[in-house]
C-alpha cells in the first residue's frame, strides 16, 4: 500500500501493516488510530490483538492485504470500527452489533455492575423477575444473565432488527433460556404484567436534541439516532419510564436508569415531582460523572 491506499506487491509484515495503518488513520482525524489498526488487522487474520505483536514479522498475502485496505477505507469515512468488525467486547462478553443498535459503550458497565450488585443481594435470586426497557443489543440483559445465570428476564424494543441482535448475543453467550424478548416501545407490551417486576432497567434515549449535530461523525453518521435523542431536554424517555414504572414493580422494586452526566438534578426533580417513590439515588460512573439513577418503589 501506498500514501493513497494503493496495494503494492512487496512484502508488508503485520508490524509494518499496523505503522502504516496507524499513520493513514492520523492523517485522517481518527480517533485511538493504533487501537482501530490493531483491531481490523486482527479481524483480518482472525486472531487476537496480541497475537499481532508475537507474529510481528510475519508478512500478509495479497488476499489479506485487500481485505484490509477495504476496512481501512471504511474506518476512514468515521464507519465505527464495532460495525465494521460486526463485533464488540462488554463486559468481558463479545457482542453482535449492527446498525440497528448502538454500539454497547463502558459507562453502560456501570449500570450493569449495579443491577448485579444489587440483585445479588436478594434472597430467591431464581425466581427475581427483570425488565430491561430498549433491549437495543442485549448487552445489559445478557450480561447480567451471564453473570448470574439466575433470575427471569423480560426484554422490549420497539426495533424488529434490534430484537434480533439482542436475541441473538443471547444465544451465543448460552442465556437465551432466562430472558424473553417482545417488540414494542417501551411497557406497551407489557400490559397485563403490572406490578410483576423486582427491576426495571433501562439505557433510554437522554442525549438533548439540539446537542446531536455536535457528536462525533463516528455517532451521529453512523449509529440509530432514535436511541440518543431524547428530546428537547434529553428527558422525554426518563419521564416516561419512571411517569409508568411503578405500575410493574412489586413494592420494594427498583428503577435503574442510565443518565446524562448532568441530568442528575432534573431526574431528581422529576421524581419528587412524581411523589410515587420512596428513595433515589446516583451511583457515578468510572469517570466521576453521575451516570446511574437508582430509585425505589
Amino acid at each position: 500500500m501506498n500514501s493513497s491506499g494503493r496495494i503494492e506487491t512487496d512484502s508488508w509484515t503485520i508490524l509494518k501493516t499496523l505503522d502504516w495503518t496507524t499513520d493513514y488513520f492520523k492523517r485522517h482525524a481518527i480517533d485511538s488510530p493504533r487501537i482501530d489498526a490493531e483491531i481490523l488487522l486482527a479481524h483480518v487474520l482472525g486472531c487476537e490483538r496480541i497475537d499481532l505483536y508475537v507474529r510481528y514479522d510475519q508478512p500478509l498475502n495479497s488476499d489479506e492485504l485487500a481485505d484490509l485496505k477495504c476496512l481501512i477505507k471504511r474506518r476512514s469515512t468515521f464507519e465505527p470500527v464495532a460495525y465494521i468488525t460486526g463485533v464488540k467486547e462488554f463486559w468481558s462478553l463479545l457482542l453482535q452489533v449492527t446498525p440497528a443498535v448502538l454500539i454497547p459503550r463502558p459507562d453502560t458497565e456501570r449500570l450493569v455492575e449495579a443491577a448485579i450488585e444489587y440483585l445479588s443481594g436478594r434472597d430467591g435470586m431464581p425466581s427475581v423477575k427483570i425488565l430491561e426497557l430498549g433491549v437495543g443489543s442485549g448487552a445489559i440483559s445478557v450480561s447480567i444473565a451471564n453473570e448470574l445465570r439466575a433470575g427471569i428476564y423480560w426484554a422490549t424494543d420497539r426495533s424488529w432488527p434490534a430484537i434480533c441482535v439482542a436475541r441473538n448475543n443471547a444465544r451465543r453467550n448460552g442465556v437465551d433460556q432466562y430472558i424473553h424478548f417482545l417488540i414494542g416501545d417501551w411497557f406497551s407490551p407489557l400490559s397485563a404484567k403490572r406490578g410483576q417486576f423486582d427491576m426495571i432497567v433501562s439505557n433510554p434515549p437522554y442525549i438533548p436534541r439540539a446537542d446531536i449535530d455536535n457528536l462525533a461523525d463516528d455517532i451521529r453518521r453512523f449509529e440509530p439516532l432514535a436511541a440518543l435523542d431524547g428530546g428537547a431536554d434529553g428527558m422525554d424517555d426518563i419521564k416516561a419510564i419512571l411517569d409508568c414504572s411503578h405500575r410493574h414493580l412489586r413494592q420494594d422494586g427498583v428503577v435503574m436508569l442510565e443518565i446524562g452526566y448532568d441530568q442528575k438534578v432534573a431526574v431528581q426533580n422529576h421524581v419528587r415531582h412524581l411523589g410515587i417513590y420512596s428513595s433515589i439515588r446516583f451511583l457515578k460512573d468510572y469517570s466521576g460523572h453521575d451516570r446511574v439513577a437508582v430509585i425505589q418503589k
